[in-house]
């Protein structure tokens, strides 16, 4: 068909296009400057909208996804007696009490205990402040930290109280001259020396710097038989039956303390299925707004070119017949008009998208370069079939707002379109 000549390249018709573009470089910059900006901020805010979710599930993910935090503070309601206002405080018989518990609602458990007072731990002529975490063997299953050299806290260091410590890449950063294996060595916290027998890394550099003792250890040296908190994993899935699992709980402790089982001032909880239920929620919203204002970006640009390619035509209505009078095919007309419209679009598409993702990548590697810890925007990366589709839009987009007025354009009488 001669109508399709329009697919056919044409080196005249190249030529024209891009002396056309020159003669109206305004016209042609706000063009291409519409579809850029529609490319550009939607692959700027699809890797931001990835660098929360990621962020979101490596929180989650160095962690059991399950967990439940448990902490005392005081009874709000009388009890069979006694009254409001009891300060209730974790011991050992909480932590052998959920322990005898495992297996129904949940695998594992642990409790933790921080060094109380201002202390450094010093190896050498070093010293540095860190976190001291008491912990028993199940804390490996449930914070996950992840053991890169030696072992994790067992039961006989617990049983034994061996001085014995597990210590973060930070510590060993800190510490440690670069090629130094740190196991066998011997830190002082506290003015005693705990033997490192691990060594353990997460996604997140500050959870690194931190120790983990035997609780049993701390317990004996400070005298004391208390807890900070309690720690369990889950077996549940939705946030209906981590509140069942909540009450069971809250019921076993409640029998050994003697406070009412509904008092949730007397034992407070943390669980994570429901704040990751509710992140999920978040995160959700955030991508629909994220979505919403790139589709934005990409109608405006579409409506853009289309305004443009409407201007087009009608400042090149008298050409036109000039064209068609001179027995030019509606083929080549056409061709002329859509061309215009797709090489605009797909040059200034192409440039948001490289401009885009040079910003996105480059913050990516600045990040990693520099070891920096981005807490709440963590990898951001973003899915080029996802641009490409969107790409893939802009160029029809711009096909059909050529093609539409080009269509008009050759509908009209050379002797009206010269006289115009």
């Amino acid at each position: 068909m001669r109508f399709l000549e329009f697919l056919k390249p044409d080196i005249d018709k190249w030529q024209e296009i891009f002396a056309s573009l020159q003669r109206h470089k305004l016209r042609t910059f706000l063009t291409a400057l519409s579809v850029w900006w529609g490319i550009f901020m939607l692959v700027i805010l699809l890797g931001a909208g990835n660098g929360l979710r990621n962020s979101a599930e490596a929180d989650f993910g160095d962690r059991a996804k399950n967990r439940l935090y448990m902490w005392s503070y005081k009874t709000s309601i009388p009890y069979k007696g006694l009254p409001a206002g009891r300060f209730i405080e974790f011991n050992q018989n909480d932590y052998e009490i959920l322990e005898d518990k495992k297996g129904a609602d949940f695998n594992h458990v642990s409790g933790q205990y921080w060094m109380r007072g201002e202390f450094f731990t010093n190896y050498k002529n070093k010293s540095r402040s860190y976190s001291i975490q008491c912990v028993y063997p199940d804390h490996l299953y449930i914070e996950i930290p992840q053991m890169t050299a030696g072992r994790f806290i067992n039961k006989i260091d617990i049983n034994q109280r061996r001085k014995v410590a597990v210590i973060g890449t930070a510590v060993v950063k800190a510490f440690f001259e670069e090629g130094e294996d740190p196991l066998a060595k011997y830190l002082k916290i506290k003015g005693i020396e705990y033997q490192v027998v691990g060594v353990f890394t997460k996604d997140r550099f500050r959870d690194t710097e931190r120790i983990y003792l035997p609780i049993s250890t701390a317990q004996q040296i400070e005298g004391t038989d208390r807890l900070g908190n309690l720690v369990v994993d889950l077996n549940v899935e939705s946030v209906e039956d981590s509140k069942i699992a909540e009450d069971k709980i809250r019921a076993d402790l409640a029998a050994y303390h003697r406070f009412d089982p509904k008092d949730k001032m007397a034992v407070g909880m943390w669980n994570s299925v429901e704040s990751a239920q509710d992140a999920k929620i978040m995160l959700r919203f955030i991508f629909i707004f994220i979505w919403l204002v790139g589709i934005g970006s990409i109608i405006a640009g579409v409506i853009g070119v289309s305004n443009i390619m409407l201007i087009i035509v009608k400042e090149r209505t008298k050409e036109i017949g000039v064209r068609k009078a001179l027995g030019a095919t509606p083929g080549s007309i056409i061709s002329m008009i859509v061309y215009e419209a797709v090489f605009l679009t797909t040059l200034a598409g192409y440039l948001g998208l490289a401009c885009g993702l040079g910003i996105v990548y480059g913050i990516q590697q600045f990040i990693i370069a520099n070891d920096i810890e981005a807490e709440f925007f963590k990898n951001p990366e973003v899915d080029l079939w996802t641009i490409m589709g969107a790409m893939f839009i802009l160029i029809a987009s711009g096909v059909i707002s050529g093609l539409i007025p080009a269509l008009q354009a050759v509908r009209i009488n050379p002797v009206v379109a010269m006289k115009s």
